[in-house]
């Protein structure tokens, strides 16, 4: 039985017999957006535009999530939303609404704008990233080798913890039966929506959240992802008992990170916390978090080795190196 009773028909229709918060429902249909660029869309105040939000949110139709300062509002439950879209897209055969065809190109402004900031981004950064890929593998060789160790199970719910720009889930988001990225930094998780929008992953989520203290439930995941993030780490066992947490029976684990090494530099340029990991460390950690150590493998580089250890929730250790 649907959570939707019928006592729950009310609100809804009510939410959606506004012109406005009808197109707003259309609009994030395609796409997250934050309450300016709704407002930018629309042609309207922001605080006008967060009123119809709030009636939309109360019927369950949208869902807010606060990111730093900004706002961004995504579809209700799909149960929820489900039935209507099929209900509007059966009524609007004959034609399309002059406001749908406007609305379509002025998000495409937004998506422009999106898309002009993170190149600015990239553009300032790119320094200071090329110096650090310059001293281990190309990223195509280490995604490669997770594309491999992911290949034995299906992926199920992803959650990619520090996501960044979103590259683990445009890596791997369309083996999954959904994708959550998760990020401290609003900026990031900005630069993650335009990627996975030009990726055509627009059904990925992505939350502002600590490593330390996730948004999830117990169990709410079969695979979580590490990628590059523990060594800024102040606490990795932590991070990795936080990890182990939304994992049920036989859910992995997957860091991928550098292996110990001296590169002091590292510390004070690009604020590494940690200089690398041993396999030993590492183990000891995924037993304390109720993981076993399932495989390891390395890539080696010209200065810094990179490290790939898959845990599995519930299993003993049963370390396989490979180079």
């Amino acid at each position: 039985m649907s959570a939707y009773m019928p006592n729950d028909a009310l609100p809804i229709f009510r939410a959606l017999a506004d012109p406005t918060r009808l197109r707003i429902f259309h609009l994030l249909r395609a796409m997250e957006l934050s309450i300016g660029e709704l407002a930018q869309v629309l042609g309207q105040s922001q605080p006008r535009v967060s009123r119809h939000v709030k009636i939309l949110a109360d019927a369950g139709l949208a869902e807010r999530r606060k990111e730093g300062s900004w706002v961004f509002l995504g579809l209700g439950p799909d149960a929820c939303v489900g039935p209507l879209f099929a209900a509007i897209d059966d009524w609007s055969r004959d034609g399309e609404d002059v406001w749908a065809v406007a609305d379509r190109a002025r998000l495409a402004a937004v998506r422009a704008d999106r898309a002009a900031a993170a190149a600015r981004y990239f553009a300032e950064h790119a320094e200071e990233w090329d110096a650090i890929r310059s001293l281990h593998v190309p990223e195509s060789a280490v995604e490669q080798r997770i594309l491999s160790m992911l290949v034995d199970a299906p992926i199920g719910r992803m959650v990619d913890i520090g996501t960044g720009t979103g590259r683990m889930i445009e890596l791997v988001g369309a083996r999954a039966a959904s994708a959550l990225g998760i990020d401290r930094s609003p900026e990031m998780l900005r630069l993650a929506r335009v990627k996975l929008a030009e990726a055509g992953l627009t059904q990925a989520e992505l939350r502002q959240g600590d490593m330390y203290a996730l948004p999830l439930g117990d169990g709410s995941a079969d695979l979580v992802i590490l990628h590059q993030v523990l060594h800024f780490a102040q606490h990795p066992a932590a991070a990795i008992a936080e990890s182990a947490r939304l994992l049920g029976p036989g859910g992995r684990l997957l860091i991928v990170d550098f292996a110990s090494h001296d590169l002091e530099d590292l510390r004070s340029r690009d604020a590494h916390v940690r200089l690398g990991f041993g396999d030993d460390q590492i183990g000891g950690w995924f037993q304390a978090a109720g993981m076993g150590l399932d495989r390891v493998e390395e890539l080696v580089g010209d200065a810094l080795t990179v490290k790939l250890w898959l845990g599995v929730r519930g299993q003993r250790s049963q370390l396989k190196a490979v180079s």
